[in-house]
Protein backbone atom coordinates (compact mmCIF):
# COMPACT_ATOMS: atom_id res chain seq x y z
CA UNK A 1 0.00 0.00 0.00
CA UNK A 2 2.67 2.87 0.11
CA UNK A 3 2.87 3.30 -3.43
CA UNK A 4 -0.97 3.92 -2.90
CA UNK A 5 -0.45 5.87 0.32
CA UNK A 6 2.08 8.19 -1.60
CA UNK A 7 -0.66 8.53 -4.59
CA UNK A 8 -3.23 10.00 -2.34
CA UNK A 9 -0.67 12.51 -0.63
CA UNK A 10 0.23 13.88 -3.71
CA UNK A 11 -3.52 14.26 -4.93
CA UNK A 12 -4.28 15.51 -1.35
CA UNK A 13 -1.35 18.24 -1.88
CA UNK A 14 -2.06 19.36 -5.44
CA UNK A 15 -5.91 19.75 -4.61
CA UNK A 16 -5.02 21.88 -1.48
CA UNK A 17 -2.69 24.25 -3.50
CA UNK A 18 -5.65 24.52 -5.85
CA UNK A 19 -7.94 25.17 -2.66
CA UNK A 20 -5.52 28.01 -1.79
CA UNK A 21 -4.86 29.65 -5.39
CA UNK A 22 -9.18 29.84 -5.46
CA UNK A 23 -9.51 31.33 -2.34
CA UNK A 24 -6.43 33.70 -2.74
CA UNK A 25 -8.34 35.27 -5.76
CA UNK A 26 -11.08 35.56 -4.30
CA UNK A 27 -10.46 38.98 -2.34
CA UNK A 28 -13.83 40.30 -2.14
CA UNK A 29 -15.36 37.00 0.12
CA UNK A 30 -15.83 37.87 3.76
CA UNK A 31 -13.31 36.00 6.31
CA UNK A 32 -17.11 33.36 7.57
CA UNK A 33 -17.32 33.08 3.11
CA UNK A 34 -13.94 31.94 2.63
CA UNK A 35 -13.92 29.86 6.67
CA UNK A 36 -17.14 27.80 5.14
CA UNK A 37 -15.75 27.40 1.46
CA UNK A 38 -12.37 26.07 2.81
CA UNK A 39 -14.50 23.66 4.84
CA UNK A 40 -16.59 22.48 2.57
CA UNK A 41 -13.96 21.83 -0.24
CA UNK A 42 -11.71 20.57 2.23
CA UNK A 43 -13.39 17.49 2.29
CA UNK A 44 -13.17 16.37 -0.89
CA UNK A 45 -9.60 17.04 -1.26
CA UNK A 46 -9.23 13.73 -3.11
CA UNK A 47 -11.99 14.61 -5.78
CA UNK A 48 -12.89 11.75 -8.23
CA UNK A 49 -9.37 10.06 -7.59
CA UNK A 50 -9.43 6.13 -6.74
CA UNK A 51 -6.95 3.88 -6.44
CA UNK A 52 -6.86 0.32 -6.12
CA UNK A 53 -4.50 -1.88 -4.58
CA UNK A 54 -4.35 -5.26 -5.71
CA UNK A 55 -2.33 -8.50 -4.63
CA UNK A 56 -2.56 -12.00 -5.45
CA UNK A 57 -1.78 -12.62 -1.18
CA UNK A 58 -4.38 -12.28 1.00
CA UNK A 59 -2.15 -11.53 4.05
CA UNK A 60 -0.47 -8.60 1.90
CA UNK A 61 -3.62 -7.13 1.96
CA UNK A 62 -4.49 -7.52 5.41
CA UNK A 63 -1.26 -5.97 6.71
CA UNK A 64 -1.75 -2.97 4.11
CA UNK A 65 -5.48 -2.59 5.53
CA UNK A 66 -3.72 -2.59 8.65
CA UNK A 67 -1.10 0.00 7.78
CA UNK A 68 -3.73 2.15 6.04
CA UNK A 69 -5.73 2.17 9.26
CA UNK A 70 -3.15 2.99 11.47
CA UNK A 71 -2.23 6.26 9.17
CA UNK A 72 -5.34 7.25 8.59
CA UNK A 73 -6.03 6.29 4.72
CA UNK A 74 -9.44 5.45 4.20
CA UNK A 75 -10.93 7.75 1.44
CA UNK A 76 -10.50 6.68 -2.19
CA UNK A 77 -8.85 3.31 -1.53
CA UNK A 78 -9.75 0.39 -2.19
CA UNK A 79 -8.61 -3.71 -1.91
CA UNK A 80 -8.86 -6.55 -4.29
CA UNK A 81 -7.51 -9.65 -4.47
CA UNK A 82 -6.06 -10.91 -7.89
CA UNK A 83 -3.98 -12.09 -9.64
CA UNK A 84 -1.35 -9.96 -11.97
CA UNK A 85 -1.46 -12.40 -14.75
CA UNK A 86 -5.49 -12.06 -14.63
CA UNK A 87 -6.58 -8.94 -13.54
CA UNK A 88 -10.32 -8.82 -12.27
CA UNK A 89 -10.80 -6.20 -13.56
CA UNK A 90 -12.66 -4.24 -16.90
CA UNK A 91 -10.35 -3.34 -20.02
CA UNK A 92 -9.85 0.32 -20.21
CA UNK A 93 -10.28 1.03 -16.66
CA UNK A 94 -7.64 2.93 -15.04
CA UNK A 95 -5.26 5.82 -15.84
CA UNK A 96 -2.20 4.72 -14.05
CA UNK A 97 -0.50 1.28 -13.44
CA UNK A 98 2.27 1.03 -11.16
CA UNK A 99 3.49 -2.34 -10.44
CA UNK A 100 6.41 -1.83 -7.32
CA UNK A 101 8.89 -5.13 -6.39
CA UNK A 102 6.35 -7.14 -8.01
CA UNK A 103 6.34 -8.05 -11.35
CA UNK A 104 9.78 -9.98 -10.14
CA UNK A 105 7.33 -12.30 -8.79
CA UNK A 106 4.83 -13.15 -10.62
CA UNK A 107 5.21 -16.53 -13.52
CA UNK A 108 4.77 -14.88 -16.40
CA UNK A 109 6.17 -10.86 -16.76
CA UNK A 110 4.89 -11.29 -20.25
CA UNK A 111 0.87 -12.06 -19.21
CA UNK A 112 1.11 -9.56 -16.44
CA UNK A 113 2.24 -6.96 -18.66
CA UNK A 114 -0.38 -7.59 -20.84
CA UNK A 115 -2.91 -7.29 -18.51
CA UNK A 116 -1.42 -4.22 -17.30
CA UNK A 117 -1.79 -3.38 -20.94
CA UNK A 118 -5.79 -4.19 -21.11
CA UNK A 119 -7.02 -2.57 -17.98
CA UNK A 120 -5.60 1.45 -18.77
CA UNK A 121 -7.65 3.56 -20.39
CA UNK A 122 -5.71 4.88 -23.62
CA UNK A 123 -3.51 7.50 -22.89
CA UNK A 124 -2.72 5.71 -19.59
CA UNK A 125 0.78 4.94 -18.25
CA UNK A 126 2.64 2.03 -17.17
CA UNK A 127 5.03 2.46 -14.05
CA UNK A 128 7.15 -0.31 -12.32
CA UNK A 129 9.81 0.18 -9.71
CA UNK A 130 11.95 -3.05 -9.66
CA UNK A 131 15.11 -4.47 -8.76
CA UNK A 132 17.72 -4.50 -11.65
CA UNK A 133 21.31 -4.82 -12.95
CA UNK A 134 24.19 -2.63 -11.70
CA UNK A 135 25.62 -1.00 -14.80
CA UNK A 136 29.01 -0.61 -12.98
CA UNK A 137 31.21 -3.44 -12.88
CA UNK A 138 33.15 -2.10 -9.72
CA UNK A 139 30.05 -1.75 -8.16
CA UNK A 140 28.26 -4.79 -9.31
CA UNK A 141 31.12 -7.27 -7.56
CA UNK A 142 30.64 -5.21 -4.48
CA UNK A 143 26.92 -5.13 -4.83
CA UNK A 144 27.03 -9.27 -5.74
CA UNK A 145 29.73 -9.80 -2.18
CA UNK A 146 26.70 -7.92 -0.30
CA UNK A 147 23.92 -9.88 -1.78
CA UNK A 148 25.12 -13.35 -1.57
CA UNK A 149 27.05 -13.17 1.64
CA UNK A 150 25.27 -10.62 3.67
CA UNK A 151 21.45 -10.36 2.81
CA UNK A 152 20.78 -14.01 3.62
CA UNK A 153 22.67 -13.80 6.89
CA UNK A 154 21.02 -10.42 8.09
CA UNK A 155 17.79 -12.50 6.70
CA UNK A 156 18.35 -14.97 9.46
CA UNK A 157 19.81 -13.24 12.34
CA UNK A 158 17.11 -10.52 12.18
CA UNK A 159 13.54 -12.77 11.02
CA UNK A 160 15.06 -16.21 11.33
CA UNK A 161 14.23 -16.49 7.86
CA UNK A 162 17.32 -17.69 5.41
CA UNK A 163 15.38 -19.02 2.48
CA UNK A 164 13.24 -15.89 1.72
CA UNK A 165 16.29 -13.98 1.73
CA UNK A 166 18.51 -16.30 -0.69
CA UNK A 167 15.52 -16.15 -3.26
CA UNK A 168 15.27 -12.68 -2.94
CA UNK A 169 18.54 -12.30 -4.07
CA UNK A 170 18.61 -15.11 -6.50
CA UNK A 171 15.01 -13.78 -7.65
CA UNK A 172 16.90 -10.18 -8.81
CA UNK A 173 19.55 -12.04 -10.52
CA UNK A 174 17.48 -14.15 -12.59
CA UNK A 175 15.47 -10.74 -13.29
CA UNK A 176 15.62 -9.32 -16.84
CA UNK A 177 18.34 -6.23 -17.77
CA UNK A 178 17.09 -2.79 -18.02
CA UNK A 179 17.09 -3.55 -21.95
CA UNK A 180 15.50 -6.81 -22.27
CA UNK A 181 12.46 -5.75 -19.59
CA UNK A 182 11.93 -2.46 -21.67
CA UNK A 183 11.54 -4.54 -25.25
CA UNK A 184 9.46 -7.05 -23.35
CA UNK A 185 7.10 -3.49 -21.99
CA UNK A 186 6.92 -2.82 -25.77
CA UNK A 187 5.72 -6.37 -26.81
CA UNK A 188 3.00 -6.25 -24.66
CA UNK A 189 2.03 -3.13 -26.32
CA UNK A 190 3.13 0.28 -24.82
CA UNK A 191 4.68 3.22 -26.54
CA UNK A 192 7.14 6.00 -25.27
CA UNK A 193 9.01 3.61 -23.59
CA UNK A 194 11.74 4.40 -21.00
CA UNK A 195 13.33 3.76 -18.19
CA UNK A 196 15.34 5.53 -15.35
CA UNK A 197 18.20 4.11 -13.43
CA UNK A 198 18.50 4.70 -9.63
CA UNK A 199 21.74 3.64 -7.27
CA UNK A 200 23.76 2.61 -10.56
CA UNK A 201 20.79 0.31 -11.70
CA UNK A 202 20.40 -1.28 -8.40
CA UNK A 203 16.84 0.02 -8.51
CA UNK A 204 15.19 1.21 -11.97
CA UNK A 205 12.01 3.07 -12.91
CA UNK A 206 10.46 1.58 -15.91
CA UNK A 207 7.52 3.67 -17.86
CA UNK A 208 5.35 3.37 -21.04
CA UNK A 209 2.06 4.55 -22.21
CA UNK A 210 -1.05 2.78 -23.86
CA UNK A 211 -1.59 5.06 -27.21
Amino acid sequence: GDIAFRFINYVRSARERQLQRKLKNHQNLSWQEISESYQEDKFKLLGDSQVVVCDINKEMLKVGKQKAQHLGYSEGLSWVLGNAEELPFDDDKFDVYTIAFGIRNVTRIDLALEEAYRVLKPGGRFLCLEFSHVSNPLLSRLYDLYSFQVIPVLGEVIAGDWKSYQYLVESIRRFPPQEELKAMIEDAGFLKVDYQNLNSGIVAIHSGFKL
